[in-house]
């Protein structure tokens, strides 16, 4: 039975890999939405009723109502991440990059030599989806541009974890770790 205290170096890299992917794509669509639109919607903006205030310059994210942000390409998309960073905080061993990966990859792959903690991928994992989380919320409050930040705040580090190996999130939790914040160990761990 393999030991769950510790993991596959090489998985979080592979579900990186795909989550940079998908927010690549979320970033591109969020910066064509709304969010980043300035100027007037339709005809009747040209010709403003005595009660609505007329505003040629202002952004369209903000002159549109929340079910409108929400079906926003780029915000679906990066709600679907959100809701796999959930996945991959609740339940990691059942999430779908790391089952593909598995299932998948490793048969394929030599054995492997490196072995890392899963705690401070999975505290990554939390922290993309507080990043993401943030700009879904923003996104739907009317905030310009907040969306295409947040997600290209992720890409950045989910990229730097599958091209280099650096995870933003890991050294995070390590950080944190020192300061005696999380994961917290027995004096036989140390």
């Amino acid at each position: 039975m393999p030991d769950v205290s510790r993991i596959d170096a090489r998985g979080p890299r592979f579900a990186a890999s795909i989550t940079a992917v998908l927010l690549l794509v979320a970033t591109a669509l969020a910066l064509v939405g709304i969010s980043t639109q300035r100027g007037a919607i339709g005809w009747f903006a040209y010709q403003p009723l005595a009660q609505e205030r007329f505003a040629p310059e202002s952004w369209i994210v903000q002159q549109v109502s929340p079910l409108d942000r929400a079906a926003d390409p780029g915000f679906l998309l990066v709600l679907v991440i959100a809701a796999l960073f959930v996945w991959g905080v609740v339940s990691p061993r059942t999430a779908p990059w790391g089952v593909l990966y598995r299932r998948v990859v490793q048969p394929r792959l030599a054995a492997p030599t490196e072995f890392e903690d899963p705690r401070p991928p999975r505290f990554a994992q939390g922290v993309g989806l507080f990043v993401t989380a943030v700009g879904l919320l923003l996104h739907l409050a009317g905030v310009p541009w907040a969306l295409p930040i947040a997600a290209a705040m992720a890409f950045v580090a989910a990229f730097l974890n599958a091209v280099f190996g650096l995870c933003l999130g890991c050294q995070l939790y390590l950080v944190l770790q020192r300061a005696g914040l999380v994961g917290r160990r027995g004096p036989a761990a140390a």
